[in-house]
């Protein structure tokens, strides 16, 4: 009987981490370049009850006597690389990308140490050093790995290959780089993203558009129906512990009184 006790419960454990998820896709879906996330949920494998050292069926046997299947577990968050939709801004240096990649960026921690990341957001402008940044003051990195830096004084116009021209002269490249397969990406903060062991980086065929941010990838609607089905979920788990709970209580104060 108290096995649907733990079934319940892992079920609002894992319809918990499922709201959560949805919960941080609605709280950015104003977020340049964020792309949403999905859980996922896995049934505990099957806990098998055996007799041991049973004489009956000889002691080297081993006899399975039943199956117990205790609900669910939560299983692996993903995430939805798709295209989110182009806001326009008419800032040059505002910058979207227009099919598979992602934008270099140097990454400075509180320690000082720096890394390469990976964004899809490409909200930048120049410092006053003319030096290419994001919104964060890390540095965007061009074609050979290095810092952009223009005239800040000068206008510049940006190529659908990131190339940066100024007065009819090429500055710099943006560096747009593609990964061969998402599953060695993970998420570092903010829209950063980071590769781990077994990344292989490749070209990408994406154009950059400038002029323009990409937008979360995120449907407000579509999340908050999922969110509505979540609590339904969630509420039916609860139910089923108030009822076992009042099936106990029965059981313990009734059941045995001596009238």
């Amino acid at each position: 009987m108290l096995k649907g006790l733990y079934t319940a419960y892992t079920g609002m454990i894992n319809e918990q981490h499922r709201m959560d998820t949805m919960t941080n896709n609605l709280a950015n879906a104003s977020t340049v370049g964020f792309k949403k996330e999905g859980a996922t949920s896995q049934s505990f494998e099957d806990l098998l009850a055996y007799k041991l050292k049973d004489s009956s069926v000889g002691l080297g046997n081993v006899q399975r006597i039943g199956v117990n299947t205790p609900g669910v577990k939560i299983g692996e968050n993903y995430t939805d690389y798709s295209q989110g939709s182009f806001r326009e801004t008419g800032n040059t240096f505002d910058l979207a990308l227009s099919g598979n990649g992602f934008f270099a960026v140097e990454y400075t921690n509180s320690e000082g140490e720096t890394s390469t990341k990976y964004t899809r957001a490409g909200s930048f402008t120049l410092d006053q050093t003319g030096y290419l940044m994001d919104k964060d003051g890390h540095y965007v990195l061009d074609s050979s790995n290095r810092r952009i830096q223009l005239d800040p004084l000068q206008p510049a116009n940006v190529d659908k290959n990131g190339r940066i021209y100024q007065n009819g002269t090429l500055r710099a490249t943006v560096q747009v780089v593609d990964f061969e397969d998402y599953n060695y990406l993970e998420k570092y903060g903010d829209t950063f993203y980071q590769p781990v062991e077994g990344a292989s980086l490749v070209d990408s065929e994406a154009s950059v558009v400038s002029g323009y941010l990409e937008m979360a990838n995120v449907n407000v609607v579509s999340e908050m129906v999922n969110m509505i089905a979540i609590t339904r979920a969630y509420e039916t788990n609860q139910k089923i512990l108030q009822t076992y709970d009042n099936s106990l209580e029965i059981a313990t104060t009734q059941l045995g009184r001596i009238r």
